[in-house]
This record gives C-alpha cells, sequence and structure tokens, in this order.
C-alpha cells in the first residue's frame, strides 16, 4: 500500500511536542500538528507487506484495516478514509491520541525500529474528517421498536450505544457522573486528550437518537431490577475503578492517595465543574510546591506525574518495583508482540526522577503528616535487599499500581448478592462460554468493557463495546448487520 519504495526513502517522523518549559504551563493538548503533505509521506511508507501483522489481534484489538488507509491518506482520499477507519473504529479521535498503538510494535517496519507513523496517520484522519465535515450523524433508516439501556458512558458504552442506535434501538445511556465520557473524561488529563472531543461524538450520537442521563447513578438512583423490566436488554459497561491494594503502611497519614481521586479532580477543574460533587473527591489535593512520589510505573502513574509538574511541584519522583528495562529489545523473539523495553512518556520527559527495581516498603512522617517514603532495592525476586534502604522525601505520594476489577460496593456486589449475577475469581461480571455474545447469568443484562475483561486499554474496551451491541442487536432481531 502507499509508496511501493516509500519505506525505502521515507525517514519515519512523528509530530513534535511544545518544549516542556512552555507545556507544564497549561492543560491542553501539547501536539505540533504535521502537515497533510507530511502524513502522506508518512502514509506512503506503508510497505505492502504479505501479512500485516499491524490488524488485529496482534497488533489492533479493534481490527484496523490500517494499510487501507495509509493508501487512502497517500492519495489523499481522505473522506474514503475516514469512512474505512470508522467501519471498525467509532472514536478514532480518541485512540489516536491515547492508544499506545501496538499496531506499531506489530509493524513489519519495527524489525529496523522504524515502523509506520499509524497513530500518528489514524490521529490526522480524524482530525481532518471533522474539520472536513465528514463526521455526521448516521440515524438509523428504520426503528427496531426495541430498546437497550446502557449503564456507563466509557469508551465501551458510548461503542455499544452508538452501534445500537446505528441499528435502529431506542438507546438510552446512564452516566452517574455530571457529562458522558467515563474515564476519557475525568481520568485521562486534558493534556493528553481534550474534551470537546468527547462532547462532539455525544453530539452527534444524539442527533442517532441516543439519550444521555447524566447524574444517575444505577444501584441507588434507579435500580437495575427497574432498568430490565423496562428495556428489552440492559448493557452494563462500569468499568474496573477499585484500586489495586498495595500493602504499604502509611498509619493514616494525611497526603497519601489513590491516583485517581487525584486525576479526576484535576479534569473536574479544568472542565469547570466542583470538585467535591463526585463520589472521588473526599478533600482537596494539589502539588504545588510539594515534593511529590508516584508509586507505580505506568499510563496511570505517568498522567500523576505530568498532573504534578502543572500544578507547580517542586519534585517528582516515580518509583517502579520492575528492573529498568533495556533500550532495544530482541526483535527475532518478540516481534510483532508488545515488547518490554525503555520507554519515557511526555509526562516523565518534562522532568520526573525515575527509580527502578525499587520496593516502597512504607509511608513516614511526622505529626500525622506525610514526610517521606522508605525504600530499598529488590532483587529479582522483588525482595527487599538488606542494608539498601532509603527515604525520600514526599509531601505527597499517589498509589497508581492498577485497577483490580469493579468497585466493591458497587452494583456487581448488590447484583451478585441479591440477583446472583455471577463473577469470575476476580471479582469481574462473568459472560457466557462464548464471550462473544457477553451475555451475563441475568436474563436480558449484558456486560462489557473492563468491567469484564478487567483494565486494559481504551481500544480494547471499544472492541468489547462494538461486539456486545453486535450480540444484542443479534438477540433482539435475530439478525445483524452491525460487524464484528
Amino acid at each position: 500500500m502507499g509508496k511501493v519504495t516509500g519505506f525505502l526513502e521515507i525517514d519515519r517522523q512523528t509530530p513534535k511536542y511544545q518544549p516542556a518549559s512552555d507545556r507544564i504551563r497549561h492543560f491542553r493538548e501539547f501536539t505540533l500538528p504535521m502537515s497533510d503533505e507530511e502524513v502522506g509521506k508518512q502514509a506512503a511508507r506503508c510497505m505492502d507487506c504479505g501479512i500485516p501483522y499491524c490488524h488485529g489481534p496482534t497488533g489492533c484489538p479493534v481490527h484496523n484495516q490500517i494499510p487501507d488507509w495509509n493508501d487512502l491518506v497517500y492519495a489523499g482520499d481522505w473522506e474514503t478514509a475516514i469512512r474505512n477507519l470508522h467501519s471498525t473504529n467509532n472514536f478514532p479521535e480518541f485512540t489516536g491520541r491515547i492508544c499506545p498503538a501496538p499496531c506499531e510494535e506489530a509493524c513489519t517496519l519495527n524489525l529496523e525500529d522504524a515502523p509506520v507513523a499509524i497513530k500518528t496517520v489514524e490521529e490526522a484522519i480524524a482530525d481532518k474528517a471533522y474539520k472536513l465535515g465528514f463526521v455526521r450523524p448516521q440515524p438509523a433508516a428504520t426503528q427496531s421498536g426495541k430498546s437497550v439501556a446502557v449503564i456507563g458512558s466509557g469508551p465501551a458504552g458510548l461503542a455499544a450505544a452508538q452501534q445500537l442506535g446505528r441499528a435502529g434501538h431506542q438507546v438510552h445511556v446512564y452516566e452517574r457522573e455530571s457529562r458522558p465520557g467515563g474515564l476519557l473524561r475525568y481520568g485521562i488529563p486534558d493534556f493528553k486528550m481534550e474534551k470537546h472531543w468527547i462532547d462532539r461524538r455525544v453530539q452527534q450520537m444524539q442527533g442517532e437518537g441516543v439519550t444521555f442521563f447524566c447524574g444517575v447513578e444505577i444501584g441507588k438512583d434507579k435500580s437495575l431490577d427497574e432498568l430490565l423490566a423496562t428495556y428489552d436488554a440492559v448493557l452494563y459497561c462500569g468499568g474496573a475503578e477499585r484500586p489495586r491494594d498495595s500493602g504499604i503502611p502509611s498509619e493514616g497519614l494525611a497526603g497519601i492517595h489513590d491516583a485517581m481521586p487525584y486525576l479526576v479532580q484535576q479534569n473536574r477543574r479544568v472542565g469547570g465543574e466542583p470538585i467535591r460533587s463526585t463520589a472521588w473527591a473526599a478533600e482537596e489535593i494539589w502539588a504545588g510546591g510539594k515534593h511529590v512520589v508516584v508509586v507505580g510505573g505506568g499510563d496511570t502513574a505517568s498522567d500523576c506525574v505530568g498532573t504534578a509538574f502543572r500544578q507547580g511541584a517542586v519534585k517528582v519522583t516515580q518509583l517502579d518495583i520492575r528492573p529498568q528495562p533495556p533500550k532495544q529489545e530482541n526483535k527475532l523473539t518478540v516481534w510483532p508482540y508488545w515488547a518490554t523495553k525503555m520507554r519515557t512518556s511526555s509526562s516523565q520527559a518534562e522532568g520526573a526522577n525515575r527509580e527502578f527495581q525499587v520496593a516502597t516498603l512504607a509511608f513516614v512522617g511526622e505529626d500525622g503528616q506525610l514526610t517521606g517514603v522508605r525504600c530499598a532495592e529488590v532483587d529479582d525476586k522483588r525482595q527487599p535487599i538488606p542494608g539498601t534502604e532509603f527515604v525520600i522525601r514526599a509531601d505527597l505520594a499517589f498509589i497508581a499500581i492498577g485497577f483490580a476489577g469493579p468497585l466493591e460496593a458497587g452494583l456487581v456486589a448488590e447484583a451478585g448478592q441479591r440477583l446472583s449475577l455471577r463473577t469470575d475469581r476476580r471479582g469481574n461480571v462473568a459472560v457466557d462460554a462464548d464471550e462473544k455474545s457477553y451475555a451475563t447469568s441475568l436474563d436480558k443484562l449484558y456486560a462489557a468493557g473492563d468491567v469484564r475483561r478487567g483494565q486494559s486499554l481504551v481500544v480494547w474496551a471499544i472492541r468489547e463495546g462494538r461486539q456486545a451491541a453486535r450480540s444484542i442487536d443479534l438477540a433482539l432481531t435475530g439478525t445483524t448487520t452491525l460487524p464484528l
């Protein structure tokens, strides 16, 4: 696809960033877009390889037809490119910004450490589609007479709702927070994805007949029984919000927080919402003028780092119990799968001090306030090495080691106790052995996204929402035209 000799003639290029000294002064996106001509050149590097591993499931969970839309961008046919991209991905403007791009890891050119800039091209297609007016409501030609309730408006819920609405069903989306988007809106910082992208999609979906009910918590403001009695099907996309227990002794010190309440608070500030009108905000958290320690090495930890810098933190240290990965992976043993190698996020590049192969032993403090984090180097089995202990100064600490599953006191627990909703050993909602049906043990109730599969990527949530919508459409009408 693209230019036959493009990968030989054109070097890989990706968008540049605003300098760190500038971007930490605001919470807006800071990527400097490439010109259409340069994006076309990057698309031309797609080499028409015999087996395009960039497709799913190795490279892309939603099975984007990457070589096809690379060729269309190279030819300047943006309208057909977005139509092709939308055939597999409802929200490429989301994934083009926040997906870690396993497709690029699986690209054949990554054998030479110069994969096609797939994520860059995807984002460019999505943004160009909005600019040229190609993103419009696509209401169903006929109505099925069936109704579906979707609980949760994260990426899985949004994708399912859009697919079901286009299939002709009456779709009502129930969201606990005051605005749609789930953790797309409240968990991902604006400097990675501004929220007007969500607002545009919600507006499009409303034009397709989808109705949003915000500020409604199912199980509290409205019961699951009521939904099951009212609708022909109910899809639960509640996410995985329960943080993993770190087990780090803290003795009740002030200044220690799970990562998500901190990120949600800042997103609410940027969005002009009161931070205390949410289940996430027990107290106001602010990093300005403080020494900050972030425990964890993943994306959520990195988001805490970037947020702390923008709030004016004096110093930010990130602790990772894993050993520092190699700068380069062995392609012959890893490719086309995701490789463990040294990666530096834009937030970490803003000045974070990163400590690898370090265990967090305890939080220490004085007069009830955190003053430091006691650490130690660990061996290959992640056991502390005697004599290597040290203390890092900390006025504020965030625990960002992932999520264990649905909230313990949430809808899943309530439905499990009262309605015998089946869960798996991790506490996630269990579905039929044929997982593509997404049907739970309760009649008419389906589940998709992180609440079913556990903590995962936005792109996987979109995939699950699309598949669940197809299953529901098939169950309600006996046939379906929605794609797998």
